[in-house]
C-alpha cells in the first residue's frame, strides 16, 4: 500500500492485523427475550382467555442506506434528532495507488422519522478519516483535522456545518496537523483536541489545543506527558477530561506495533490547562473505547494490547472500570469477544453497546453486546445484519443506535437501527 502519511491506512495496517488475521472468535446469541405478544383471543360460551406464544421484535433492523459507500466516516447527532455523517473514504486496501476521488468531501444527513438521508453541503475538504466532530453549543458542528489525499497529507483545517442552512464555511485553523485525535466539548462550550499523529514532527503527538467558538480560533494549552494515538477522551462529571492508553511509539520511527500499546492515563484540568497523571490501566490497549456511565465511572473496553514477536498483535476481550474518586482502575468482567476498533453506545437505560470489528479469519464480527453496569456483566444484543468495521453507531434522541457505513472488505452504503427493547438482550 502507498502510505500517503494518513491515519486511517496506518490505523488500518495495526488494526487490520490485530482485528483480520487472528483466530476466529465466536459469539452465541442468547435467546430472544418477550417484547410483543399477539392479542388475547377469546373462546364462545364461559369467558376464557388464552395469551397467544410472544412475538419478540428483531433488535436490528436495516433502514435508508446512505447515499454514498464510506468507512472512517464521522457521525454526529444534531439537536434537531438528526444525524450528521461527513467525510470517509471509499478506499478497500490492497497495494495499488489510492485514487483521490475515494477520499470523500461529502456530507449527508439522516433523518429518523423518514428513515432516509438527503446530502448536505460539501465540506471545504476532502479528509479521508481520522478528522473529528463535535456539536457545539450553538448546534453547528466542528470537524477538525483528518487526512488528506495529497500533501501534507494530514490535515490542520478546520470547518463548521450549520444545520439551519446546509452549508460549510472554514473557521480557525489548528496550530499543527492532527488525525486520529480526540475532541471533547468542554462545559465552557471550548472544544480540546488532543493527540493524534502529526506531520511536523511525523508520527503520534503528545500536544493538546483549544477551540474558542467565540472567536473561531484555537490556542495551544498544556501537553500531555506521553504521545498518543488510537487513545480516548471522556469528559468526566467534575469537568475534567480522562484520556486513557492509546498507542505510543517504541522508538522504531514511523512504523508502531502492538509493543506500544500504552497502560497510562492522565487528566486533564480545563481551569488549569495542565495534566496530571492518574492511576494506570490495568493493561496498555489502544484502539479500545471509553464510555461514562451512569455513577460516574469510566468503562473501556477492548482493544489491541501488548503484542510479542511470536504474536504481534493481540485483540482483547478484557475490560476495566475507572473511578474517579479514587483514581484508580479496576477489572471488569471480560466482554464475550475480543475486538478492536468497535463503537461504544451509552444506552439511554444506562447500559453500554458495543458494535463492530472484532478477530475473525473471515472478516468483522457482526455478534454485538451489551454491558449492564447494574450487575456487572455481558450479554448478547443479537448480530448485526451486515459485520463492519470502520462503522459510525450514534444515538438517537428516541433510544434507537443508527448504525451506518463501515464495511467488511470493502466501505458499505448500508444502515441499520437497534432497538433497545427487542431481539436477544
Amino acid at each position: 500500500m502507498v502510505d500517503r502519511g494518513g491515519t486511517t491506512q496506518r490505523l488500518r495496517a495495526t488494526l487490520a492485523g490485530a482485528t483480520l488475521m487472528l483466530a476466529s472468535t465466536s459469539c452465541a446469541a442468547a435467546s430472544p427475550s418477550v417484547s410483543a405478544s399477539v392479542p388475547a383471543s377469546v373462546s364462545a360460551g364461559p369467558i376464557a382467555t388464552t395469551q397467544a406464544s410472544p412475538v419478540p421484535l428483531p433488535a436490528w433492523t436495516t433502514t435508508g442506506s446512505l447515499l454514498e459507500a464510506r468507512w472512517s466516516h464521522a457521525a454526529t447527532l444534531l439537536q434537531d434528532g438528526r444525524v450528521l455523517v461527513a467525510g470517509g473514504n471509499i478506499y478497500p486496501g490492497g497495494d495499488s495507488e489510492i485514487p483521490a476521488s475515494d477520499f470523500l468531501a461529502s456530507a449527508e444527513v439522516y433523518d429518523p422519522q423518514t428513515g432516509s438521508w438527503t446530502g448536505t453541503g460539501a465540506m471545504t475538504e476532502a479528509r479521508g478519516g481520522g478528522h473529528s466532530a463535535t456539536v457545539l453549543q450553538d448546534g453547528k458542528v466542528l470537524v477538525a483535522g483528518g487526512n488528506s489525499i495529497s500533501a501534507p497529507f494530514i490535515l490542520a483545517s478546520a470547518e463548521l456545518y450549520d444545520p439551519a442552512t446546509g452549508t460549510w464555511t472554514a473557521t480557525g485553523r489548528l496550530s499543527a496537523g492532527r488525525s486520529g485525535h480526540t475532541a471533547t466539548l468542554l462545559p465552557d462550550g471550548r472544544v480540546l483536541v488532543v493527540g493524534g499523529d502529526g506531520m511536523d514532527p511525523y508520527g503520534p503527538l503528545a500536544t493538546a489545543e483549544l477551540y474558542d467558538p467565540e472567536g473561531g480560533s484555537w490556542s495551544a494549552t498544556g501537553s500531555m506527558a506521553t504521545v498518543r494515538i488510537i487513545h480516548t477522551a471522556t469528559l468526566l462529571p467534575d469537568g475534567t477530561v480522562l484520556v486513557a492508553g492509546g498507542q505510543g511509539n517504541d522508538g522504531s520511527g514511523p512504523t508502531r506495533s502492538a509493543s506500544d500499546a500504552l497502560a497510562s492515563a492522565e487528566l486533564y484540568n480545563p481551569a488549569t490547562g495542565a495534566w496530571t497523571a492518574v492511576g494506570n490501566l490495568t493493561e496498555g490497549r489502544a484502539g479500545h473505547t471509553a464510555t461514562l456511565l451512569p455513577d460516574g465511572t469510566v468503562l473501556v473496553a477492548g482493544g489491541v494490547g501488548l503484542g510479542s514477536d511470536a504474536t504481534p498483535y493481540n485483540v482483547l476481550a478484557t475490560a476495566e472500570l475507572y473511578d474517579p474518586a479514587s483514581e484508580r482502575w479496576v477489572a471488569a468482567a471480560q466482554m464475550i469477544a475480543a475486538r478492536a476498533g468497535h463503537t461504544a453506545t451509552a444506552l439511554s437505560d444506562g447500559r453500554v453497546l458495543l458494535v463492530g470489528t472484532g478477530v475473525n479469519f473471515s472478516g468483522v464480527l457482526a455478534e454485538t453486546e451489551v454491558f449492564d453496569s447494574d450487575i456487572g456483566s455481558w450479554s448478547s444484543a443479537g448480530t448485526l445484519i451486515e459485520s463492519r468495521s470502520f462503522l459510525t453507531a450514534t444515538r438517537l434522541t428516541d433510544g434507537r443506535v443508527l448504525v451506518a457505513g463501515g464495511g467488511d472488505i470493502f466501505a458499505s452504503a448500508s444502515a441499520e437501527l437497534y432497538d433497545p427493547g427487542g431481539g436477544t438482550e
